[in-house]
């Protein structure tokens, strides 16, 4: 997005020397604007302050790219009802509350685009998952509902559905994974993961990462309301 010539707003936890020098480097390299907000999206009253911030700066948020997500495994009558509600907040609810915030901005302006990151999970279902599967069916329906709703007024709302990328998300979910199945880590991988790919490859975070800009882009000013997987052929099973 920066290279495209967009100011950015990133939000997300880490180290904070790690985060400053993404941002450093971003700003540098794009002469972009870069700021940093560490909201945490599970708090309204952050996720508020965090986007009114961004339009005060900037008059309005042309795009939006919902991206947040956790993750837990376990089997539903196992499933602990903290981990429940935390993946449903942040996953989905977090999604709802940028959009509505950023929505009129993108009226006044007769543009803007959302881009909310769903997952292939989206589509299909998978052992375990719960919370995070139907987290994903809603931002995949959340994301049809709002596209009809501003189809006349140049903004586009679509859904990135990535098959499984090699995140630190995904990472970590690795050993979680294993222990619940009773398989090595390396199992899991080959096994589980990529085992729903065909191409049997991790899809990159580059790729998707252009899927998005390219969204964002005049040509396509007609794609909207789409689900659309990224997942090595996984969905088309």
């Amino acid at each position: 997005m920066a290279a495209a010539g967009h100011d950015i707003v990133l939000n997300g936890f880490g180290e904070a020397a790690t985060i400053e020098q993404l941002r450093a480097d971003l700003a540098q390299l794009h002469g972009a604007s870069v700021r940093y907000s560490g909201a945490d999206l599970s708090d309204l009253v952050a996720t508020q302050s965090m986007m009114e911030e961004a339009i005060s700066e900037w008059g309005a948020i042309d795009i939006l790219v919902n991206n947040a997500g956790i993750q837990y495994v376990a089997p539903v009558d196992e499933f602990p009802v903290d981990k429940w509600n935390a993946i449903i907040v942040i996953n989905l609810s977090a999604a709802f509350h940028t959009m509505r915030l950023a929505l009129p901005g993108m009226k006044a302006k007769g543009w803007g685009r959302v881009l909310n990151v769903g997952s292939a999970h989206a589509l299909v279902a998978s052992p375990l998952k719960s919370a995070h599967v139907a987290a994903k069916h809603g931002i995949a329906g959340f994301t049809k509902t709002v596209a009809f709703e501003v189809a006349t007024q140049g903004i586009t709302a679509n859904a990135l559905c990535p098959g499984y990328v090699w995140t630190p998300l995904v990472e970590k979910r690795v050993p979680d994974t294993a222990k619940a199945r009773g398989l090595t880590e390396q199992q899991v991988i080959d096994d589980v993961l990529l085992h729903a790919q065909p191409t049997k490859q991790f899809v990159t975070i580059e790729q998707v990462a252009a899927y998005a800009a390219f969204l964002c882009t005049d040509a396509a000013a007609s794609i909207t309301g789409a689900v659309m997987p990224i997942d090595g052929g996984w969905t088309a099973q």
